[in-house]
């Protein structure tokens, strides 16, 4: 699915980097590093293909405007959680690559990287994981405690009103930290999973599935394989936002 997702938004990301990328105030900075991150990049090989996919148009504007003589060398940081398999992804890393590689372990919703470090983003399929699971889903005392559920599907409207609230407070802090870290004239590319406006968030299939895991669950809670406390204590960390929610 990230395969087909990255090959589906490679012409949008080509047409970005043309419209949005400003060479001319990066090159006013960048001495001799063009700095690049890709935040979830879990273990390949969609993060190789990715990266090479950027560099490649990044250098296309380079000659296009008459700057090949100031073309940079390339610097890729691959972030995943510190329990990623960086092993895997590095013994996988493309020989014949036009670009340096580092691992940069740690949550992308913290700080990261030095202030106006970074010239590119990149995150596909990541930012649909929350930090944390919302507090209020494991209080028994809370209107949000998400009792014999698995998500938010077809749960009370407190439950996905606490998902809501974590997502936004995520996301805010994402951004306010990608933003201390990208340089003026930089470029932000981010591909999420998500959920068409004003439709019902049990109406999708991935939505279905998460709720034929919670009953199943429930089922064999009930055979006495696991406890009914195991399952009210499983919530996914994870939230399908709409358009409309993104841009908020």
């Amino acid at each position: 699915m990230q395969k087909a997702a990255t090959n589906s938004v490679k012409v949008m990301i080509d047409d970005a980097i043309a419209k949005k990328l400003d060479l001319k105030q990066i090159s006013s900075t960048v001495e001799t590093t063009f700095c690049i991150a890709d935040l979830g990049c879990s273990v390949g090989p969609n993060t190789f293909t990715a990266m090479q996919n950027i560099i490649d148009v990044v250098q296309q504007k380079y000659e296009s405007q008459d700057l090949a003589t100031h073309m940079p060398e390339f610097q890729v940081f691959f972030n995943d959680h510190s329990s990623n398999d960086f092993n895997t992804l590095f013994t996988s890393l493309p020989p014949e690559r036009p670009y340096f590689a580092t691992g940069v372990p740690g949550s992308f919703y913290g700080w990261l990287f030095p202030e106006s470090c970074l010239h590119f983003v990149h995150s596909s399929y990541a930012l649909q994981w929350l930090s944390k699971v919302p507090e209020e889903l494991l209080n028994k005392n809370s209107l949000a405690w998400n009792k014999g559920r698995v998500h938010y599907t077809s749960a009370p409207d407190e439950v996905v009103d606490a998902y809501t609230a974590q997502f936004a407070k995520d996301l805010t802090t994402f951004l306010d930290t990608r933003a201390k870290e990208l340089v003026v004239g930089g470029l932000m590319v981010l591909i999420m999973s998500g959920v068409p406006n004003r439709i019902p968030r049990s109406s999708g299939p991935v939505e279905m599935m998460f709720d034929f895991l919670g009953l199943s669950l429930m089922d064999m809670a009930k055979e006495g394989l696991i406890s009914e406390a195991q399952v009210d204590s499983f919530n996914l960390p994870l939230y399908f936002a709409s358009p409309k929610e993104s841009r908020r």
